[in-house]
């Protein structure tokens, strides 16, 4: 048979003779610099960016070694890139004034992008409830889109899994964890930034996600008026209320009314009350510090103090002392 030298002079000597190293080479994913304007948050992403002491150590390290870990993202149908892992990263880089940034560009459906999205996110050291409860939920969804699969087949035992049991497996936690984490996404959004701020425990506001709207209102209000933070048994007494049909704030009121065993020796200012006291630069642990150390000596002075003194108010001395 004649050699086509036609099509032989259309390759070159390096496509004749390249290596199968090189073909998985050209197949690898490459590390391209993107710029930072065209990189876009992931839909619904569940984790915070937030400006605090490890956002500004972030940024001074970037802006003196750059990024040394690529983000990972993948094309936007309407242009762009979307952001799967390095969300903290590009917001960092823009602080530190970089134009452009390392990227891994991936193509990934919207299930397979949640869940590296979720995986990569929660290996973080500090993680907010909130947090949490939406990265599961978003997960969860997506293996349960994804359906059978044979990952979600355990390899030790060859059955199937459930999608929460995949969860669990996958992040350390029991499937009843889980689930409990997820239901603090039927919070109100005022609630659930109580429980970040651990305001409101873990385990009340699990019970509170069973209330409505309307009746987490209502709790809310009643929790204000009263000051109060629910006990675990006071948010059970009000879903049964709500599971009953008998929630009212009138109730609600009254169940947060109730004095706590924990309470009974307690004496709690509002940080609103505190402000009022102290310079605006003073933190909650050096007011904390400094009120223990003046009522210590006002407590000290009392008996050489005199009598119109000894019936002053602690708080009124103690103002006094601190804008010396």
């Amino acid at each position: 048979m004649p050699i086509d030298s036609g099509n032989l002079a259309l390759k070159g000597l390096d496509d004749l003779f390249s290596t199968e190293e090189n073909r998985q080479e050209e197949q690898r994913e490459q590390v391209q610099q993107i710029p930072i304007d065209a990189l876009h948050p992931f839909t619904n992403h569940p984790f915070k960016v937030l400006d605090d002491e490890a956002m500004t150590r972030t940024v001074e390290s970037i802006a003196q070694y750059g990024v040394l870990s690529p983000l990972i993202a993948r094309p936007r149908p309407e242009g762009g890139y979307e952001i799967i892992s390095g969300h903290r990263r590009q917001y960092a880089a823009k602080l530190a004034g970089l134009d452009t940034l390392p990227v891994i560009v991936r193509q990934m459906d919207d299930d397979a992008a949640v869940i590296l999205m979720v995986d990569s996110n929660l290996q973080r050291e500090h993680i907010l409830p909130s947090e949490r409860a939406f990265a599961y939920k978003m997960k969860l969804e997506a293996l349960k889109n994804q359906g059978a699969r044979s990952d979600l087949t355990s390899s030790q035992i060859g059955t199937k899994l459930r999608a929460d049991e995949k969860v669990a497996q996958d992040l350390g936690e029991s499937r009843n964890q889980i689930q409990r984490f997820i239901r603090l996404t039927n919070l109100v959004p005022e609630l659930l930034d109580m429980v970040d701020e651990k305001e409101i425990a873990f385990n009340p506001a699990v019970e509170l996600s069973y209330l409505d709207e309307s009746q987490q209102r209502e709790f809310l209000e009643a929790m204000e008026d009263t000051q109060n933070a629910p006990s675990l048994s006071q948010a059970q007494q009000l879903k049964k209320m709500a599971q009953q049909g008998e929630f009212s704030y009138e109730k609600a009121f009254d169940v947060m009314g109730q004095e706590k065993k924990s309470e009974k020796d307690t004496v709690t200012i509002k940080n609103e009350t505190l402000r009022k006291y102290f310079p605006r630069s003073y933190t909650p642990k050096q007011m904390e510090e400094k009120i223990i150390q003046l009522l210590d000596a006002w407590q000290k002075n009392s008996s050489a103090a005199t009598s119109a003194d000894r019936n002053a108010s602690p708080m009124g001395l103690l103002v006094a002392k601190i804008w010396r």
